[in-house]
């Protein structure tokens, strides 16, 4: 399989867990963090972007975001597993380290 086919079956794989309509987990506003999850494996800030409701460039966490374009440190690196990570718990802020919470 190319490298072009494996990007595109994940990406279809992360918009379908990314769909309202996927049974994974949710958070207290009934958005699925899950999906969330995936949106940010695909990209650094997206699935923070989702969980605030898409709409507006505003809700997108820009250093996140933007960030997420440095080879090694946003895909695939750091920010992408921070990100991950964060919109699996449901945080949507743009703090680039991990805090005890």
């Amino acid at each position: 399989m190319t490298i072009l086919k494996k990007t595109v079956f994940l990406i279809a794989i992360a918009l379908f867990v990314a769909s309202p309509g996927y049974a994974g987990n949710r958070c207290k506003d009934g958005k699925a963090n899950q999906g969330a999850m995936w949106l940010s494996i695909a990209h650094p800030g997206l699935g923070e972007y989702s969980l605030k409701g898409w709409g507006p460039w505003e809700n997108c966490p820009p250093k996140k975001f933007w960030l997420g374009f440095i080879p090694g440190y946003g895909w695939p690196g750091y920010l992408q597993v921070k990100s991950a990570i964060d919109a699996s718990k449901c945080i949507t802020n743009d703090d680039l380290t991990f805090t005890e919470q």
